[in-house]
C-alpha cells in the first residue's frame, strides 16, 4: 500500500497567491494525502495577522500538516528586540493551532531547524545548522524503519535550481560558492548532510529557493537525496506556484512536481 505525502513550502501569507492556495486545497480534498509537510516561510514578515491567516488556512485542509519555520517566520528587523528575545513566539502560537505529527507507521520525519534570529554575517536570511539541532534530528531517527525524512527550510547544499543551472560549479563537497542557492549559504550544511546520509535518511526536504528540485548528492558518508518544493506565493522565480507529491511504495520514493496552471 502506497503512502502519499504533499510537500509544500513558502506560502508567504502577506504575499500569498490566493488562487494557487485554493488550487492546493482542492488538490488535497481530491487526493486526500496521508499528510502534508510544510518546510517554512509561511509568512512574509512574521506578523500576527499573517500567522493567523496561515493557521486558518492550514487547519482547514483536513489532513495532518507538519510545519517547519522559515527565515521569514520571525519578526522583521524593525522589531529587533522581539526578534532577538522571542524570535519564534508567533510561529509557535500558529504551530499550536495548525501542526500535527504525521501518524504514519512506516514514515519517520525529523525536524532540522536551519533558521536563526542573528548571525555573524550580513545576510541573516541564510541557513545555519547547529550541532544540537542536528543531534536531535539524528536521535529522532534512531531505530526508524521505512521512509526516513528530514524537514528543514534551507537547502543544506547547492539546490541546482533553474536559475543557476546554466552556471558551472565544482562538486558539492568542497564548493566555496556563497550565492543564495550555493552550498556555502547554509553554514554546517555539508557536515549535516553527511551525517544524515550516514544515518540512512531517505531524503531531506526543504524550500527557500522558490523553485522545485530533486538531487542525489554524494557525501563522505554515502549518497542522499535532497528535494525542494517551490512556492505558493506571488514571489515566483523560474517556476509557477507548485507543490511536490511524494509516493512511498515497496521501499521506493517517487516525487512529482504539480504546477498551478
Amino acid at each position: 500500500m502506497a503512502t502519499t505525502l504533499f510537500h509544500i513550502s513558502d506560502l508567504h501569507f502577506g504575499a500569498e497567491d490566493r488562487a494557487a492556495l485554493d488550487w492546493l486545497a482542492g488538490e488535497i480534498a481530491q487526493h486526500r494525502p496521508d499528510g502534508v509537510i510544510c518546510t517554512g516561510d509561511l509568512t512574509m514578515r512574521g506578523t500576527t495577522r499573517e500567522f493567523d491567516a496561515a493557521a486558518d488556512y492550514l487547519a482547514a485542509l483536513g489532513v495532518p500538516v507538519s510545519i517547519e519555520p522559515g527565515n521569514h517566520d520571525m519578526p522583521y528587523y524593525w522589531e529587533m528586540v522581539t526578534r532577538l528575545r522571542r524570535p519564534f513566539a508567533r510561529f509557535e502560537a500558529m504551530r499550536t493551532r495548525a501542526h500535527s505529527d504525521l501518524p504514519i507507521a512506516d514514515v519517520a520525519l525529523a525536524s532540522l531547524p536551519t533558521v536563526t534570529p542573528a548571525q555573524w554575517r550580513i545576510n541573516w536570511s541564510k541557513g545555519c545548522v547547529k550541532q544540537p539541532a542536528l543531534s536531535a534530528a539524528l536521535r529522532r531517527l534512531e531505530g526508524a524503519r521505512g521512509l526516513k525524512l528530514v524537514a528543514c527550510h534551507h537547502p543544506l547544499v547547492d539546490a541546482d535550481t533553474a536559475k543557476h543551472r546554466a552556471k558551472k560549479w565544482a562538486p558539492v563537497f568542497g564548493n566555496t560558492r556563497s550565492d543564495h542557492q550555493g552550498s556555502g549559504s547554509t553554514r554546517g550544511g555539508q557536515r549535516a548532510l553527511a551525517a544524515l546520509a550516514g544515518a540512512g535518511v531517505t531524503a531531506v526536504l526543504s524550500g527557500h529557493v522558490h523553485d522545485p528540485f530533486d538531487r542525489l548528492v554524494e557525501t563522505p558518508q554515502g549518497p542522499i537525496r535532497i528535494i525542494g518544493a517551490g512556492t505558493l506565493s506571488e514571489r515566483t522565480r523560474a517556476t509557477a506556484p507548485s507543490y511536490n507529491r511524494l509516493e512511498w511504495a515497496e521501499g521506493a520514493l517517487s516525487v512529482s512536481v504539480r504546477r498551478y496552471a
